[in-house]
């Protein structure tokens, strides 16, 4: 299986049209991994401030899907810009 994969990466790499599908891939996995690596703490610390202060759920809740939506937001531009690139 990786040697078919390196074959098409290969015939890509060859293609002029297959660099820019290359870098557009990375570009998106780029944007993908560091959404992740950005939300993943918001949602631990929330996780962990309501365990803390179960009082304040509602305000930490709210807080914290703001700075994830944030977070994405910034990821979905990160992919606009991959895609007019």
């Amino acid at each position: 299986m990786s040697y078919e994969l390196l074959a098409t990466v290969q015939e890509a790499a060859t293609n002029p049209e297959g660099g820019l599908a290359i870098g557009a891939g990375l570009g998106i996995a780029g944007a993908v991994i560091g959404a992740g690596l950005g939300i993943g703490p918001i949602g631990a610390s929330m996780a962990q401030g309501i365990a803390r202060q179960p009082e304040a759920a509602a305000q930490i809740q709210t807080a914290a899907l703001i700075m994830a939506a944030l977070v994405e937001g910034a990821a979905l531009f990160g992919l606009v810009l991959v895609f007019l690139g």
